[in-house]
């Protein structure tokens, strides 16, 4: 199984982050303790740049749950048409070549779920597998990838396809005057990605997955996740998210590597979901990695924000432009609601 292209797009309002802020302070000038505390929130979170679903000075109305969830369904199928489409284009691959069509998001919902209203839109076979996650969040892009692996490990003649839509922005809920939704409204951003995987008897582009592993925390469901109320979604957001990376992380990737016959000197390339500052360095504590090797993460999450699952295929995306040499290792470790890990080892 091989991961042979990613492609991304992203809607077309972008904004510098000092913008957003003033913008954000002006809307909740009347609130100073919250107010006071945005630019050191937006200095803390790295993000220099976003893309947004709307237009900023929409998200002043008043929008209920379903006109967002309608502006999601939107946004989403022109998002993802046009990472469908670079993906494959650059894998040299027609939708008709793909045999499993995988779609994850997190930010909205919808039933025919976005992988079924692409299917004809775009000319995949009638007869395309579809399998739509939802739930996952940040960890998605590398369990999607893992997934996506098993299913190709008993197709081997077939090509999949990975589709992962994050419209965050559109979950903002204005009223909610909280920290956690300042921190919320100053790091996540909008995107998504599309993944080629091809089977062993496929092609030969692209690292191989050797490897996949999930682990699932005890006693860790209000760590992350969404609380779902006739408003909309509400962020849950722990501050324990560091401290259960330090405690987990490296003990579950020297297993894993273990199980392989490896260690993490043996890994050229880390492929680590951005999921904020915090976490960043609470994992370059835990697996000992810093400077070049976490460049490519640092910077999806200046240029483009936290992308939930789709952030750290746009790290993969990076790295497969500028690949190590043949026969290395690289990993990929993403966490999320569970709260849980992913871990997929992969070797050029």
């Amino acid at each position: 199984m091989r991961v042979a292209s990613v492609g991304a797009a992203f809607p077309p309002h972008r904004y510098e982050q000092a913008y957003l802020m003033a913008q954000l302070k002006r809307l909740w000038a009347d609130h100073p303790s919250v107010v006071r505390r945005v630019d050191s929130i937006a200095e803390n979170v790295k993000v220099c740049s976003r893309n947004l679903s709307m237009h900023v000075l929409e998200y002043e109305r008043a929008l209920t749950f379903g006109q967002r969830n309608d502006m999601w369904i939107k946004v989403a199928m022109q998002v993802g048409e046009e990472a469908v489409e670079r993906a494959l284009d650059h894998a040299g691959l027609q939708p008709k070549d793909v045999s499993a069509l995988y779609f994850t998001t997190v930010t909205g919902l919808a039933t025919p779920s976005i992988d079924a209203r692409l299917v004809h839109r775009m000319g995949f076979s009638d007869r395309v597998k579809r399998t739509p996650l939802f739930g996952l969040g940040c960890v998605a892009g590398a369990a999607g990838v893992a997934r996506v692996a098993d299913y190709l490990e008993g197709h081997p003649d077939e090509v999949a396809l990975l589709l992962s839509v994050e419209l965050c922005s559109l979950t903002f809920l204005l009223e909610e005057i909280t920290m956690t939704n300042l921190i919320a409204a100053a790091l996540f951003g909008d995107g998504g990605t599309a993944t080629v995987m091809t089977g062993e008897r496929r092609g030969e582009r692209g690292p191989k997955v050797v490897a996949t592993r999930s682990v699932l925390y005890p006693d860790s469901e209000r760590v992350m996740g969404w609380d779902v109320s006739e408003q909309g979604f509400h962020l849950v957001l722990s501050p324990e998210v560091p401290e259960v990376v330090r405690r987990y992380v490296r003990r579950d990737v020297d297993a894993f590597l273990g199980d392989q016959g490896l260690k993490r000197a043996d890994i050229s390339r880390f492929i680590l979901h951005p999921g904020g500052p915090a976490i960043l360095a609470a994992i370059s504590e835990a697996l000992e990695v810093e400077g070049a090797q976490l460049e490519p993460t640092w910077r999806a999450l200046r240029e483009h924000g936290n992308l939930s699952s789709s952030s750290v295929l746009l790290v993969l995306k990076d790295i497969l432009a500028d690949p190590p040499p043949p026969g290395s290792y690289g990993l990929m470790v993403a966490m999320g609601p569970g709260f849980c890990s992913e871990l997929v080892l992969m070797r050029w």
